[in-house]
């Protein structure tokens, strides 16, 4: 039987004024459900910082096959660019992995006129990547993914005629 277990890490200070005002920006930013969402992509920032870290101090060949392989999966993942250094995996931030999700990435495409619809959009089963459909907004979208990202036509349609009439509503204003 698999057991499984949180992939988030609650913050050692509950009540940090600065970090709710900025959780808070970044969950409306991105259309996060709750903080969990935001808690597991922060932990999972820091597992790639601490790996990078780890590969600091070290030296020799076996320095650079882990740096290499972890180059390469930060790559595939469009993160970093090709030719990225430990330095710039240590430079990542959580917008940059939040930006990877393919709720942001259909958002961002203009499949949907907001993250939350690009949401209800994948929840409901209207977003496929490839020939695939996906319904987890939090999914990492990989780099030789992103142009194949595709939504219903009948949505598509949905989305035209519903931006086209906000566009007349606000000529008539």
């Amino acid at each position: 039987m698999r057991r499984l277990r949180k992939k988030w890490v609650r913050p050692f200070k509950r009540w940090d004024k600065k970090r709710i005002i900025e959780e808070r920006r970044l969950m409306k930013l991105y259309g996060l459900k709750n903080k969990k969402e935001l808690w597991r992509v922060q932990a999972e920032l820091r597992r790639i910082r601490a790996i990078a870290r780890s590969l600091l101090p070290l030296s020799g060949e076996e320095k650079e096959r882990r740096e290499k392989e972890l180059l390469k999966r930060l790559y595939r993942l469009g993160l970093l660019p090709e030719n990225a250094t430990l330095d710039d995996v240590l430079s990542l931030t959580v917008q940059d992995l939040l930006e990877r999700r393919l709720q942001t990435i259909v958002w961002r495409k203009g499949y949907a006129r907001t993250v939350k619809q690009a949401r209800q959009f994948i929840v409901h089963g209207h977003v496929f990547v490839g020939d695939r459909r996906v319904t987890i907004p939090s999914y990492w979208v990989k780099r030789g993914e992103e142009e194949y990202i595709r939504v219903d036509p009948h949505m598509e349609d949905y989305v035209k005629f519903t931006s086209q009439q906000s566009q007349q509503e606000v000529a008539e204003a």
